[in-house]
């Protein structure tokens, strides 16, 4: 029996939890079902109970909820030794203020919370003074209980970067290119453009390094932002830089949620094919 809880896929049960923790019931169908298919906004307790009563849930979100945030995202960078630009992570204010050695930062840094997508929460930092009022505002968060944000070194990219959509076993990339060379920030929502054919070579080397990422931590639906660091002259050098796991992303990119949803059906439907007994 193929249990979905979400509500674009039908199949032998559906339910839905939008809105509610679940319950006995929705417990009870999930130990009858031989696969579970989760949808993409599932809460914690969704997952854990689907994972600790199913072999088999789609998709995978042992690392989004394993490495939660900003903060969770490079440690789960560090720890697979995969090329990310360097990063200081700190739970709170209190303590970055506690360092007695700080490390030497060159600046221009760039200035994470914890939370956020698409660009926000993130700053440009390019000065010792200009740290403060980012540190203020994450006191300032921190009385509302939300805590935790990312140094990260700048990466010169002459405006572009490319994001890296997983859906099941396809990857499906595209640059974001900003009409500025020098501005900060490629998202959609900044007015970036979509370029899916420019350097299919770059495009290529990162495809392979998020597919072997996504093998050692079993991430199948994700958009993967990464940075490959350009000169003066706009040449980028050929390493990947992991910049951020985005769970909910932008389709535009994809061709839009028409586009977006065959693709996920597609996936699902080779992911129950690839099961023993399904």
């Amino acid at each position: 029996m193929i249990l979905s809880f979400h509500p674009l896929i039908i199949k032998d049960e559906n339910r839905l939890c939008a809105g509610r923790q679940p319950n006995a019931e929705d417990l009870s169908a999930i130990k009858a079902a031989d696969a579970v298919i989760l949808p993409q906004g599932c809460y914690r307790a969704l997952y854990d109970m689907a994972r600790n009563n199913c072999r088999h849930v789609f998709p995978d979100y042992s690392a989004r909820f394993d490495f939660p945030g900003k903060t969770g995202q490079a440690r789960l960078f560090q720890k697979t030794g995969v090329a990310h630009p360097a990063t200081e992570i700190f739970l709170n204010v209190a303590e970055f203020k506690q360092m007695s050695t700080p490390p030497p930062r060159a600046y221009p840094l760039v200035f994470k919370f914890d939370w956020g997508g698409e660009g926000e929460g993130v700053f440009l930092i390019e000065s010792e003074r200009a740290m403060e009022p980012a540190l203020s505002r994450a006191e300032a968060f921190e009385k509302t209980g939300q805590r935790g944000f990312v140094l990260q070194a700048y990466i010169p990219t002459a405006g572009r970067s490319l994001r890296v959509v997983v859906i099941g076993n396809r990857l499906i990339s595209y640059w974001r290119v900003m009409p500025d060379k020098s501005a900060f920030g490629t998202g959609v929502s900044a007015g970036a453009r979509i370029d899916p054919k420019t350097t299919p070579e770059l495009q290529t080397i990162a495809k392979d390094a998020v597919a072997d990422f996504c093998r050692k931590t079993g991430i199948n639906l994700a958009g993967f932002d990464i940075l490959f660091c350009a000169d003066n002259a706009g040449r980028m050098d050929a390493t990947p830089l992991f910049l951020e796991i985005n769970y909910f992303f932008g389709r535009r990119g994809l061709g839009g949620s028409e586009a977006y949803y065959p693709l996920f059906h597609d996936a699902v439907e080779k992911w129950l094919q690839s099961l023993p007994g399904t």
